[in-house]
């Protein structure tokens, strides 16, 4: 063993008897005192410096620094709890027709979250929202949808799945009989840039919830988002729910296949009602930045080039592109035909309800028509780069069958991906206007 130099001090430098020298009591007093003087302050200092960290540093969108504080962040929410807030909670979850349910939809302020939220109010249902507000991609835009839902009455909590005190707190506050859980880490390739904040939020925030959901009495139905991500490398199409999932092409699409296990090991061990959704590659207005439909048009109108990827020998790269109507509908049909979960107080009672469905268009379209449909739309010629299909997690195509859904509760999807990205546009050129203010 390697000996420092701390070591060597009272050791011979050659073989024989060791000989042991008599301390010097006051010398070593003298830098005891010393070392435990500036130990002291030191750790003050230490001390300063992580209170300033946690608490006083603004919020970056650099990738390797949110994969490093991601724990932190996420779980910082804002004050909650206190009579205004429970009235707030419970207002905005209250059942305003005969039928309705009280539901608890995580994600609320997300993409796919607002539109749900909407439709669920819009019917009669009473919708309590719950969202970390993360910035995964300009929160200037969930906070803009926050206020569409607000106007609506509303409410999204600002917290984090990972939250157990806060989950426990919503559900004493209010007996919700359904979970719509769409909160995620989304994104194929950002994957590869921040690998924790998919197991954090996809799996371990998945874990959280269900945790909650098992423990209280009644336990609600849950109804969450698997991605048509699992099907991963699959080759067989039109896509279905009795393919094979097990060869995931990206770190994503293995925490939405690993969700749909745990979804399963809930089910049996402890009856909660679970259905999971499939999405494919959802789009339209008051939509994710970081999907091409959305970046094309941004840099289509501001003279940029886009790349147009192409797949092995100067294949195809086609999309079965969901306009958002269509899977809301779908959400709202999965929730409507879930059963009641059967256990209490964290034990089953009886086989409950596990479902997966797919929700796509079942129309793939090439990436190069959707940017076609665009020129048009957007009277402007793109700048195309063609370029072959990385390996970042990114398949050739998606392809769904939906007969499930059709049989199930009548799923079927009525618009055609040129009069949805005509509705994309209109709300693109009426948030952003010429573009400038997409930029921050």
């Amino acid at each position: 063993m390697k000996l420092s130099h701390m070591d060597n001090i009272n050791t011979p430098s050659t073989p024989g008897k060791f000989k042991m020298e008599k301390p010097n009591y006051n010398h070593r007093f003298r830098w005891h005192y010393s070392y435990l003087a500036k130990l002291t302050f030191w750790s003050f200092v230490f001390m300063g410096l992580i209170f300033i960290f946690f608490f006083k540093s603004p919020p970056t969108s650099n990738p390797s620094s949110i994969s490093s504080d991601l724990s932190r962040r996420s779980l910082k929410t804002r004050s909650w709890g206190g009579p205004d807030w429970e009235k707030r909670v419970k207002s905005s979850s209250k059942i305003r027709s005969k039928s309705g349910f009280s539901v608890l939809v995580t994600g609320a302020a997300g993409f796919v979250g607002t539109h749900v939220s909407a439709a669920l109010k819009r019917r009669g249902d009473g919708v309590l929202g719950l969202d970390n507000f993360n910035d995964y991609y300009d929160p200037a835009l969930k906070r803009a949808r926050q206020s569409l839902l607000e106007r609506s009455g509303i409410f999204i909590v600002e917290g984090d799945i990972n939250d157990a005190a806060l989950l426990k707190k919503l559900f004493e506050v209010v007996h919700f009989t359904h979970v719509m859980h769409l909160a995620a880490q989304a994104g194929v390739r950002y994957a590869m840039q921040n690998p924790n904040s998919y197991i954090h939020s996809n799996i371990a925030g998945f874990v959280n919830l269900l945790e909650i959901c098992k423990n209280v009495n009644p336990q609600p139905a849950i109804v969450w988002a698997s991605s048509s991500s699992v099907y991963g490398l699959n080759t067989k199409v039109p896509f279905s729910e009795k393919d094979r999932t097990d060869q995931p092409a990206s770190l994503y699409a293995a925490t939405k296949k690993a969700g749909e296990e745990i979804a399963h090991t809930y089910n049996h061990i402890y009856g909660l009602s679970l259905t999971g959704l499939r999405f494919f590659t959802v789009y339209g207005p008051w939509g994710r930045p970081d999907m091409a439909y959305f970046f094309f048009t941004k840099d289509i109108l501001k003279g940029k080039s886009i790349p147009v990827f192409e797949s092995a020998n100067h294949g195809t790269v086609a999309r079965d592109f969901t306009y958002i109507d269509d899977v809301v509908k779908g959400c709202l049909g999965a929730l409507d035909t879930a059963e009641k979960s059967t256990g209490s107080g964290g034990k089953k009672k009886g086989a409950a309800q596990l479902r997966v469905f797919n929700l796509g268009n079942t129309s793939p379209v090439p990436v190069s028509d959707l940017v076609s449909i665009l020129e048009k739309l957007l009277k402007v010629k793109a700048k195309r780069r063609t370029m072959k299909l990385p390996r970042n997690g990114d398949v050739p195509f998606t392809h769904a069958n939906i007969s499930f859904a059709q049989r199930e509760f009548g799923y079927k999807p009525t618009t055609d991906l040129h009069t949805g990205l005509k509705k994309f546009v209109r709300w693109y050129v009426s948030y952003y206007g010429s573009g400038k203010k997409s930029d921050h």
